[in-house]
This record gives C-alpha cells, structure tokens and sequence, in this order.
C-alpha cells in the first residue's frame, strides 16, 4: 500500500468537520430545479467554448506510426508530437491498441460504483492527499469559493496497484486498463523525449518513471438544471508529466488555446492527452501545461477518467540542462519533490496564485 500523507485537503471548518453531500444524491433529488447559491459558479459569457471550428481542434497523434511505422513515418509523427506539445498542450491519440471494449468496461465500472449507496461509498471517504484510495465530492470545501458540480474517485495504481473489491469486477478491470494505459503513456513520454532532442528514455529516467505515481481518477458529473450557473472542474492544470483522459459520450473538456476556451471533440476510442506541471519544468516553459476545465450540462452524466502520470513522490523535476545549453537559457524553476508539489496545488497557496508560480525562479 502507498503510503499516506497527511496534507491540509481536509474538509474542515473552524475544527468541524463538514458534511458535504454527494452531488450524485443532490442532482438526483426530485425538488431540485435550479444550482444551490454554494454551487453557483460564474463563468465569462466571451469565455465560451467552440468544439465545430477546424483551427480549433486538438492535434491528432497517430500511435501505431510512433511505435511501429518506418524510421521516416516515426520522425514526422515526433515532429507532429512536439508541435503539438509546444503549440496546444493538449491532444488526441488514436491507434494506440488499447481496446474501445476495455476503455468501456472501465468506464462502466466506474458509474456502477458511483451508483453504489451513499453508505457504502462512506469506507473509501478519507482525508489524506495520498491514501491509495479516496472518494468524494467537490474538491476542497475548506478553502474552495465554489462546489463543484462532480463526485471523484481516485486510486493509486502504480508504483503499488490499488483497487476496490466492489463493486464486481472493478478490480480486474481496472488492472488491465491501468497497465494498458500506462504502456501507452510510456511510449508517449518516449516521443516526447526525442521531439526535445534528447534520448528516448532521458525523461523516464531523470524522473525515475520505473516508481512514477499514476492514478486512475474518476470524475461523475450528473445532469445539472442549470449548466451555465456551475462548474464540474474550474480552469487547472495537471500537476504530473502527462495525463491521458478517456470519458463516455458525453463531452465537456474544455482547454484553453489562444485566450479561447475549446470544447474538446475527441475521437472514439482516442485517448486525450495533456502536458502537466512538472513537464513544463523539465522543458522551462516550452511545453506548458495548458489551463483546462469541465463543464456539465443538463442533459445526462458524464463520466470521465483521467490517468495522471507522474515522477516518483521523492524526485524533484529541474529544467534539463542539455536544453538550457542548446537554447541559451537560464533555468526559470527551483526544484521541489513531486509529494511536496502535489500538496502545494492542494493547499490553500495553490488558490492565491498557479503552483508553477510558486517555484519560478
């Protein structure tokens, strides 16, 4: 079992602690016909985004011409990668072998357990940043201005697998899909690397991947009366390397690109993925990690899965020296441990300004 840490993401109130419902039991309640002022979140009326506009669509990486294709089909699809990287932060990969069935299963299993009685769901609600299993609602209602409009899941699944014994099959299931995926992420961080120049594995192990934290986390967001007047995920960005994203029919990521919010339309079966934190640190600022958000809307739940990859806990990510060297840069981050970062971005500093901020020299 990964070890606990002991963090301030408590839902805590002048030393009470706060019974938060399930935004599952409110949304499902017959009386509710608008947002609850707690849950009211205002978002720009020009900030809106646009799935249908062709410049604005999320790049596509073809994943069996980064692993299998001839040496000139892998360099222009490394090309492809890392002006992706540089110039969204954010795209989709297709081809990569992970079955649609599975990615299903995975996705099934988690509405069944979100379907799960309250009571039942209550053993897994602990407090600790990095408890290998933990569930909820909102994010930090402590120190949050706003609920959010979602119910979470997160599970540890390497460098220790993690998992729930219910509901049936969740455990099985999400084995499988955490491995597939984790394969997947690794040939990504391969490409990645070799688009900076550099080694295939020169990420992997100056961020001692062999031990890097990846979680599987579970996002519900039921049906809301009232979808402009609430937020599934307010603007973030992912705290790992990368994040590899999969959700059922219906959409509502949206990413920021070119001051415009960009509802994501992505591809059957293709996974999304996204540069985080710590990549950004690596690069010193030329793969940034990308401001993103969940929207709802009123018409049926959503479910996505985001599979965060990260370093190991104790290692702390520093701008790659033989990038500085090329470009003639200074570096423009200090280092801090993985655990450290994570429990920046969940404290009360991460609300006054951007983590990276935190750390720019």
């Amino acid at each position: 079992m990964a070890p606990a840490v002991t963090t301030s993401l408590t839902e805590a109130s002048n030393g009470h602690e706060t019974e938060v419902a399930s935004i599952k039991r409110l949304a499902g309640s017959a009386a509710l016909s608008s947002v609850p002022s707690e849950y009211t979140y205002t978002k720009n009326p020009n900030e809106q985004g646009d799935a249908n506009d062709p410049e604005h669509s999320i790049p596509t990486i073809d994943f069996a011409l980064l692993t299998s294709g001839s040496p000139d089909q892998r360099a222009k699809v490394i090309e492809e990668l890392g002006r992706a990287c540089e110039e969204w932060g954010f795209f989709q990969v297709n081809n990569h072998g992970v079955p649609e069935s599975l990615m299903k299963s995975m996705i099934d299993a988690c509405h069944r357990f979100f379907d799960l009685p309250e009571e039942e769901k209550k053993e897994f609600q602990t407090k600790n940043l990095l408890d290998p299993i933990r569930c909820g609602t909102s994010a930090n209602v402590a120190i949050e201005k706003v609920r959010l409009w979602r119910d979470f899941l997160k599970v540890i699944a390497h460098p220790e697998f993690n998992s729930l014994y219910k509901p049936a099959g969740y455990s099985e299931v999400s084995l499988e899909f955490s491995k597939r995926t984790r394969e997947v992420a690794t040939e990504i961080l391969k490409g990645i690397s070799e688009s900076l120049g550099l080694e295939a594995d020169y990420i992997a192990k100056a961020m001692n991947w062999d031990r890097g934290l990846q979680i599987l986390a579970a996002n519900y967001y039921p049906a809301c009366p009232q979808p402009d007047k609430a937020i599934g995920i307010p603007p973030h960005t992912d705290h790992g390397l990368v994040t590899l994203l999969i959700q059922n029919e219906m959409g509502g990521l949206e990413v920021k690109h070119k001051d415009q919010w960009v509802l994501v339309n992505a591809a059957p079966g293709a996974f999304i993925v996204n540069i985080g934190d710590q990549m950004q640190i690596l690069t010193n600022d030329k793969y940034k990690s990308i401001w993103h958000r969940a929207v709802v809307n009123n018409k049926a739940t959503r479910i996505s899965i985001a599979v965060p990859h990260g370093p190991s806990l104790d290692t702390a990510a520093l701008p790659i020296p033989e990038l500085l060297e090329r470009e003639g840069q200074a570096p423009k981050y200090i280092g801090m441990t993985y655990e450290k970062f994570m429990e920046l971005q969940a404290s009360p500093a991460a609300y006054v300004k951007p983590c990276l901020d935190h750390l720019r020299i």
